[in-house]
């Protein structure tokens, strides 16, 4: 039985990360960043147990996400976790939240060479949720939405392209991050979920409607990452 847990998380955006930095202080944080992106550590205890959390605010985009994924899976992460604002593709509202089950790089092409859009050549493409962690996220948060997350190195504000990725991939949402912290958690062995809210439909007004909500800095993902964390101390799943 081990005694401590170690959680990563990720999260790309100065907006997103800023409610965590002015909570700091209330979780006995401290500064422990990534090369030149900032990060925080702190833990929460209980019956001799421990869960220690490290965040880090890695930068928007795909590679960005996976060198801060990647740096988290070297210290030893148990499970990593990644959270934003995502456009909303099918199924879903914007406010609402999704956690991902699935996690696909839409933009990912070789189909010059003869291969499907998104195939990677030798390696599986579709990364999957940890089946213990959408468990846990469904009972604290009955109410959110899961589907498939797709991600890629491009803002979607075109009802073409969002109308493309509803057909190929049956995809709930798109964001930039996601996927590319999936495929590091299951080249690595870890444990992997993203929490979304929605902050814009993907559409031609994407832009506009994502920047309104961005700025407003809301708490929400924040403390919902938090309570997760918390919550671990309480599965005896992730103490074998």
């Amino acid at each position: 039985m081990k005694d401590v847990l170690r959680v990563g998380i990720v999260i790309a955006d100065e907006d997103e990360y800023a409610p965590l930095r002015s909570n700091a202080t209330e979780l006995c944080a401290e500064r422990s960043d990534f090369y030149k992106r900032e990060g925080h550590k702190f833990s929460f205890e209980k019956n001799s147990k421990k869960v220690v959390v490290h965040t880090i605010l890695s930068g928007i985009g795909m590679v960005n996400a996976a060198a801060a994924a990647t740096y988290l899976a070297s210290e030893g992460s148990d499970i990593i976790l990644n959270s934003g604002l995502s456009g909303g593709i099918s199924g879903i509202k914007r406010g609402e939240l999704m956690v991902g089950t699935e996690y696909i790089e839409h933009d990912f092409d070789l189909t010059p060479l003869g291969y499907p859009l998104c195939k990677k050549p030798l390696q599986n493409y579709i990364y999957k949720a940890d089946d213990r962690l959408l468990e846990i996220i469904e009972k604290l948060y009955p109410e959110i939405k899961k589907g498939v997350a797709v991600s890629g190195d491009s803002f979607i504000s075109d009802a073409s392209k969002k109308e493309f990725l509803k057909k190929e991939f049956s995809a709930m949402s798109c964001d930039m991050e996601s996927a590319a912290v999936a495929y590091v958690c299951e080249l690595a062995d870890i444990g992997f979920a993203s929490i979304r809210r929605i902050s814009d439909d993907a559409g031609d007004d994407a832009a506009e409607s994502y920047s309104n909500m961005n700025s407003l800095r809301e708490e929400m993902l924040i403390e919902l990452l938090i309570k997760l964390t918390k919550s671990f101390l309480d599965f005896g799943i992730f103490w074998e």
